[in-house]
């Protein structure tokens, strides 16, 4: 085995075994337990099932189960069931284009069995009794026996991962956010899988099975959205009218209506109104399909965010939409999750989107008009913005269209000379007196950068009375930095006659003055008149690194060609004196050089950058999170108080100044957040939370949380899903007050941070108050023992670099070496 080893040359490029190609390709197509289950609820979805559940253990880190009521595996499918790229979805590439099931690639499965112990249960409608299968990590039929189960699929997981141990460690340790992005993914197909009852259930340890969502198979998209986000939803929904794209609309997403199919998309659904107050504080519920596909359409999702800010800017919209499109026109094949998706006419979908939305949400709005009547628009194809919510239309340019902003066609080139004209009239001895007076040469140059294309020709004969005498007054301000400007500058005067073949020296390649510059008719027609006042021609480009000789390109008249300008490079031969103790030195020197190139580099790496001022905030802060630890605080020496507010402070040689009231306030402020217990005043009757399934789950796993907040439920786990807790304390605190927002705010936090304690914003704007005013103030002299505490204290908590109201607590101000060395 070693003489073959060896035989083979290093490097040899040779084929991967199969089984390590299946492991490598297995992992890259089920990512997430959001992935596993997708493709186990799709299949069941695609063999016709009108009853799927789903159950896992441990949030699915122990077991995955899926069952199905659906057509089952005849017998004959055994053995191809998990094997990769074997599917009865399509035969050949050309079936993909009509596919209108989830599945099409067969590849779910057999990546399944390579990441986990796989079996399935299956009986078709056809056999009297069901089989078990149980298939190894290839995805090769191990066992087969007989199993009673009526009609129907079930196909368990368990350990999903567990054969890359890296990736399982992780998916271990992060089960709470996979476990929230499943159900994620699980309420898309929950809602668009009309006449499909889906449930999902939860079992932790030897617990009872807790339910987590269930629809009940209705045929109505309304109903299923019920089902899964509760009656309080519907409340808040309007149903999506579609409506042909305005005038406006067509000619902002360039679309011309003769060119455009017709009745090419057919958009349903449902989105919140605009009333301030129902939509959401994230995009947490937004679910976009394209042919019932569940799919993450950016510029979709971005559009409808847009649109529904102009009306109410500071919440998301609930989005269920799903647009039906002829399957030709889409490309479902682009990534191992089917979630993105290319689709033609792209363009006619926004348009349609923007418009329907827009007259959605204009009908019955009431809004301030351009002269501060009030006016209430219509539902109409017209209209109008509100004031407040318009934005200046950016500046765009058609392609191949020069921006104004940065070029000018001849006419302004004329008329940046135009009050030249009397003094540049006459003689060479008058231009020049005449080009003290006239524009700068520094903008002369940068004129002809952002205006001129092609060589200079100015006008014929005729012309060189005024226009003819500023353009050679133009050459000869271009000639005095003709070498860094990269040109080369002819004068046809007569008695300074130039050799058709001149020699470049020094030309270096500038491209702005050749490229990217605008065409204008007029100017090329200049272009081709004869040779008059001057020519400008443009640097040359070198032909081959290696050649001694390059060729420049001349643009010529009408009566001249193209001449190539030769470089003569002038070399010269020095004898070199070598001395090896010469040398020595001279590394030894290189050496030290180095070092103390290294020492000023560590130094100046410690040096802090950030300006003290409002801009660099950030930069600011940054860079103390970066250099100083918490066990630095200790170290710091108090130099004093400046100015009755700010402790400076030395570290090394580092010179600090510290907020005494902003460094104080956010200890406070720290402190109350971690140990503050609010207390909660009881209601007279519990007051019902309609609450999702899986917000109830993530409420009962932080109960502990809420109660620190002063929340307090009677929960009652043998009743329904979203009844199953109801609100029987709130937290008060003198003026302040708490309710169901505040809960649901506490909810979506802690779906993100399972465990985690936090507070809701309001509650944190209480905290904030009290430690305020609680805090050493502005103008408190102090001992240095006090000034010690305050800044002990910076190294106790957890963000010491700025208070709750924003205001920064400590500042660089100055090192002492670098000022030394100065």
């Amino acid at each position: 085995m070693s003489d073959v080893c060896t035989s083979e040359p290093a490097g040899a490029i040779r084929a991967i075994d199969k089984h390590s190609v299946h492991r490598i390709c297995s992992g890259q197509v089920v990512l997430s337990l959001a992935t596993a289950v997708k493709e186990l609820v799709e299949n069941s979805i695609d063999a016709g099932a009108t009853n799927v559940e789903v159950k896992l253990k441990e949030c699915g880190a122990e077991q995955i189960e899926v069952s199905d009521n659906g057509k089952g595996v005849e017998e004959a499918n055994f053995e191809g069931l998990a094997l990769k790229h074997h599917t009865s979805k399509l035969r050949d590439f050309s079936d993909l284009i009509h596919v209108e099931t989830f599945g099409f690639r067969g590849e779910a499965l057999s990546s399944l069995c390579a990441l986990s112990d796989l079996s399935v249960i299956t009986c078709h409608g056809s056999s009297q009794v069901g089989t078990k299968l149980v298939f190894d990590h290839k995805g090769h039929l191990v066992q087969q026996s007989p199993c009673p189960r009526q009609q129907g699929t079930t196909v368990t997981l368990q350990q999903l991962f567990y054969t890359l141990p890296v990736r399982h460690k992780e998916f271990q340790r992060n089960i709470k956010k996979e476990f929230a992005k499943m159900i994620h993914v699980l309420q898309a197909y929950c809602i668009v899988s009309t006449g499909v009852r889906i449930t999902c259930s939860n079992q932790t340890g030897q617990g009872k099975r807790s339910a987590v969502l269930s629809t009940g198979g209705s045929h109505s998209m309304r109903d299923d959205i019920g089902a899964i986000f509760g009656p309080k939803q519907l409340q808040s929904l309007l149903p999506f009218r579609q409506v042909s794209p305005s005038e406006n609309i067509m000619e902002e997403y360039g679309l011309k209506d003769g060119d455009l199919p017709k009745q090419l998309f057919t958009i349903s659904g449902f989105v919140s109104t605009g009333d301030h107050g129902v939509g959401r504080s994230a995009s947490d519920r937004q679910f976009f399909f394209i042919n019932s596909r569940p799919c993450d359409p950016v510029k979709v999702s971005k559009l409808v965010n847009e649109v529904y800010h102009m009306y109410n800017r500071h919440q998301y919209p609930f989005v269920a939409l799903n647009i039906a499109v002829a399957s030709d026109c889409v490309d479902v094949n682009v990534t191992p999750d089917k979630r993105q998706i290319f689709l033609q006419e792209e363009k006619l979908l926004l348009a349609i989107l923007k418009s329907s939305l827009i007259n959605m949400y204009e009908a019955g709005v009431n809004k301030i008009s351009l002269n501060n009547t009030l006016t209430v628009s219509s539902a109409s194809k017209e209209v109008h913005h509100p004031v407040e919510d318009k934005a200046e239309p950016a500046e765009t340019n058609q392609p191949g269209t020069p921006s104004p902003k940065s070029t000018m066609n001849l006419a302004a080139f004329k008329a940046a000379f135009s009050n030249q004209n009397s003094a540049l009239s006459g003689s060479r001895s008058s231009t020049e007196k005449a080009s003290k007076s006239g524009p700068s040469q520094k903008t002369l140059q940068c004129f002809f950068k952002s205006s001129v294309k092609s060589p200079v020709q100015p006008r014929t004969e005729a012309a060189k009375g005024s226009f003819g005498a500023r353009a050679e007054s133009f050459s000869l301000s271009v000639r005095k930095n003709d070498s860094e400007r990269g040109l080369a500058v002819e004068s046809p005067d007569p008695q300074h006659p130039v050799s058709s073949r001149p020699v470049v020296k020094n030309v270096t390649h500038d491209s702005s003055v050749s490229q990217n510059l605008p065409e204008d008719p007029e100017f090329q027609a200049e272009a081709r008149s004869p040779v008059e006042d001057c020519v400008i021609i443009p640097e040359a480009k070198r032909a081959r690194r290696d050649d001694p000789y390059f060729t420049a390109e001349r643009t010529p008249d009408t009566a001249s060609s193209t001449a190539d300008v030769p470089v003569c490079l002038q070399r010269r031969t020095v004898p070199l004196h070598f001395c090896l103790q010469a040398l020595a030195a001279g590394m030894k020197r290189l050496q030290q050089q180095q070092q103390r190139r290294r020492a000023a580099d560590r130094l100046r790496y410690r040096r802090f950058r950030a300006n003290i001022s409002p801009g660099e905030n950030q930069r600011a802060e940054d860079e103390l999170r970066r250099e100083i630890s918490k066990d630095m605080f200790k170290e710091m020496e108090i130099i004093g108080q400046f100015n009755l507010g700010f402790i400076i402070t030395k570290l090394n040689s580092d010179i600090f100044m510290i907020d005494q009231h902003a460094t104080d306030e956010k200890y406070n402020f720290e402190m109350l957040q971690q140990h503050t217990v609010l207390q909660g005043q009881r209601l007279i009757v519990p007051q019902k939370l309609h609450l999702t399934a899986v917000s109830e789950n993530v409420l009962l796993e932080n109960v502990e949380i809420f109660q620190k907040n002063g929340f307090e439920f009677l929960i009652d786990e043998d009743a329904q899903v979203m009844e199953r807790v109801k609100l029987v304390s709130l937290p008060t605190s003198r003026n302040w007050t708490f309710g169901p927002a505040d809960i649901e705010e506490l909810i979506f936090m802690l779906s993100d941070s399972p465990g985690v304690m936090c507070r809701p914003s309001r509650v944190r704007q209480m905290f904030a108050s009290r430690a305020c005013r609680k805090s050493v103030m502005i103008g408190t002299a102090l001992s240095v023992g006090e000034m010690k505490k305050l800044v002990i204290h910076m190294g106790e908590i957890e963000h010491p670099w700025n208070c709750p109201h924003g205001r920064p607590t400590m500042r660089h101000l100055a090192n002492l070496e670098i000022i030394s060395q100065d």
